[in-house]
């Protein structure tokens, strides 16, 4: 579980690199809620996701006396996370493919087809059903780019931050971001001419 009130928070940066396990154990509690939320909306499978988010935690506290606090430790956190994520999915391939999170000359490429969302109502953009269809959209999506769809416009974290978790340049996620926005947009057209035809 998250914690909502921060004020709560009792661990320090040198309890948790002295491996303090009551410490540890408070900052697991105040952000596996977030981190396995992005592993299942990554592997779908829940059951993967609780592995990658047992793993992220093992790892964590294995690294954490080395922890030099250049990011946030959610930023930290996200990193390990996103990491575990992508080994799992590079499992899932039935062949050996390479997922090169630091590539940064992939070209943008023009949807086929983009039906105007400016003009839906707000409530169409935020009902259930919308949102399922957006999720089952992002699946499509390559790991890389799905990646950054979801830590940016899911999780809420800036560009500076997916950057950090992912090891790339701002340039490469704004890059990535605006292609999967693109992607999406082109999956969902026809769903949302429907919805405007209707509405």
């Amino acid at each position: 579980m998250v914690r909502s009130d921060s004020s709560t928070i009792s661990y320090s940066i040198d309890a948790l690199r002295g491996q303090d396990r009551d410490a540890f154990a408070e900052l697991v509690e105040d952000t596996s809620g977030q981190i396995y939320h992005l592993l299942l909306r990554m592997l779908v499978n829940e059951q993967d996701a609780e592995d990658a988010l047992q793993e992220t935690y093992i790892k964590a506290f294995q690294a954490l006396p080395n922890f030099e606090g250049r990011s946030s430790l959610k930023t930290w956190l996200y990193r390990i996370a996103a990491n575990e994520a992508l080994m799992v999915l590079r499992k899932r391939k039935p062949q050996p493919q390479t997922v090169e999170i630091d590539k940064d000359d992939e070209e943008i490429e023009e949807p086929r087809e983009i039906v105007d969302w400016c003009c839906l109502p707000e409530r169409e953009l935020l009902d259930q059903e919308t949102r399922s269809k957006l999720t089952a959209a992002a699946q499509k999506l390559s790991d890389n780019l799905k990646m950054v769809f979801l830590l940016r416009d899911v999780e809420g974290l800036s560009g500076e931050e997916t950057a950090a978790v992912l090891g790339l340049s701002i340039d490469v996620v704004k890059t990535r971001l605006l292609r999967a926005r693109l992607k999406l947009r082109e999956e969902l057209s026809a769903y949302f001419a429907e919805k405007m035809k209707n509405g």
